[in-house]
């Protein structure tokens, strides 16, 4: 009996290396190619407004209260950020960026923070030449009034022209996300 079980652990051990060849030339596919909108939440027309976002009451860093505008002729990035968020500071030059990379967007930073002074400072070490407004305690809901149910850092709203919602997304944007959100935006006014 345990003949048998020696001779077939042999005969094993000895057709594995062949196995193995066998597996090894047997070409992988590649993986499929992740498309731009990959991790963008894209918004079909008229399924969400901006309004909480033009009606919400911000501050300047001048520390004097002000609102949101759409630019005239030019799709919107909003971008929620705070000074103590790690992947906010990750995205940041994608934003300046993408601002002089396409002269037809104009981006917006709303720091959830409520000292402007530091804001303008942080912005000022980190060279972010875009509008910046302060959304002090009403920033988590204004987010949630805008489709992040987390409230969660860094968010970005991407607006057409005509200042209707395109896409969205919760977390660190790539260049890719950024691109293909305005390209859309765009497109569709």
């Amino acid at each position: 009996m345990k003949r048998r079980s020696l001779a077939g652990a042999l005969g094993l051990l000895l057709g594995a290396p062949s196995f193995v060849r066998a597996q090894a030339n047997t070409p992988v596919p590649a993986p499929a190619p992740v498309p731009p909108t990959a991790g963008l939440t894209l918004i079909e027309p008229g399924r969400m407004g901006s309004e909480a976002l033009f009606a919400a009451k911000l501050i300047g860093l001048d520390d004097r209260p002000t609102q949101a505008t759409l630019p005239k002729g030019r799709a919107l990035v909003v971008n929620f950020w705070a000074r103590w968020c790690g992947p906010c500071k990750v995205e940041i030059p994608e934003l300046i960026a993408l601002r002089k990379r396409v002269p037809e967007v104009e981006v917006l930073g709303i720091a959830i923070e409520t000292d402007a002074a530091a804001v303008r400072d942080f912005a000022r070490a980190y060279e972010m030449d875009y509008p910046l407004l302060l959304a002090r305690d009403g920033g988590l809901e204004l987010m949630r009034a805008l489709g992040n149910a987390k409230a969660g850092l860094p968010f970005t709203l991407v607006l057409d022209r005509r200042g209707a919602p395109v896409a969205m997304r919760l977390g660190l944007a790539s260049r890719e996300q950024l691109d293909a959100a305005v390209q859309l935006a765009l497109r569709r006014g």
